[in-house]
């Protein structure tokens, strides 16, 4: 009487943070905003879904120097999200389907672990990715979050608002009147319900979007702006926009930054 054969163990989809650093004139040393379990971990994987092919070989270089690959890099089997899923989201939404991401967990139904990757802090966080969380749930896979650096909830803690009511924004309006009227909408928000707003932009747009916050708010609401956090020369500061009026911007056009505005 022939055995039957049991069905391959289905592999892992781990949450792989990465060091804010990305884009930034300086890094900083791994070991300093990542602990070694997740460094080693990462070391393990083989196979990876990613916001950036560039980015994420750079990074497991850098694992590498601390903890060897499992797979030479040239041997990682790296794929990258599709640009959909950076324009329009994971999620659909204004008449877009939402992105399935069940082909790309073809090899975790095979037995593999699989790592999941943005360029900077903790995916599917302020980036693409919970398409493949959510299509890993919905596969019966073991979804596992290592732990590393989340630049919202840093920027959070450190901004004196109120950190158990808030909101993630994503980006502004690049239109400057429809940007305005973004801006005052979300003051009500905060001033109404206490909920905390925060928001991000494009390094090279940041002095544009302070201007329009110094302009748009009004005097007595908190405006808070973290930018370069876990650098060397990370700047985190928070005072009513009254305050600010006198000061130049915080956040330089080059370094990634983040937004909030409270009471």
């Amino acid at each position: 009487m022939s055995e039957s054969l049991s069905p391959p163990t289905k592999g892992t989809l781990y949450l792989v943070p990465a060091p804010l650093d990305f884009g930034c004139d300086s890094q900083v040393p791994l070991t300093d905003v990542l602990p070694d379990g997740t460094l080693r971990q990462a070391a393990r994987l083989t196979h990876w879904i990613c916001e950036n092919a560039k980015s994420t070989r750079a990074y497991l270089k850098r694992v590498d120097a601390l903890h060897p690959l499992t797979a030479p890099l040239q041997s990682q089997l790296i794929t990258e999200l599709p640009r959909e899923v950076h324009k329009k989201g994971d999620h659909g939404g204004r008449g877009h389907a939402a992105f399935d991401a069940t082909p790309l967990l073809a090899a975790a139904n095979a037995g593999h672990d699989i790592g999941l990757i943005s360029e900077a802090g903790m995916p599917a966080v302020a980036d693409p990715g919970s398409s493949v969380v959510r299509a890993a749930h919905d596969l019966g896979l073991r979804v596992q979050p290592l732990v590393g650096p989340v630049s919202l909830l840093l920027a959070l803690a450190a901004s004196g608002l109120n950190g158990q009511n808030f909101a993630f924004v994503g980006y502004l309006p690049q239109d400057g009147a429809d940007r305005s009227k973004r801006i005052k909408e979300l003051e009500s928000l905060a001033t109404r319900q206490g909920q905390s707003q925060l928001f991000i932009e494009t390094p090279y747009r940041n002095a544009a979007l302070w201007q329009a916050l110094v302009q748009s708010l009004a005097p007595t609401t908190r405006l808070a702006v973290a930018s370069g956090l876990t650098l060397e020369q990370s700047r985190i500061e928070s005072r009513s926009v009254k305050q600010w009026r006198n000061v130049p911007c915080p956040a330089d056009n080059r370094t990634p930054a983040v937004f909030a505005i409270g009471s």
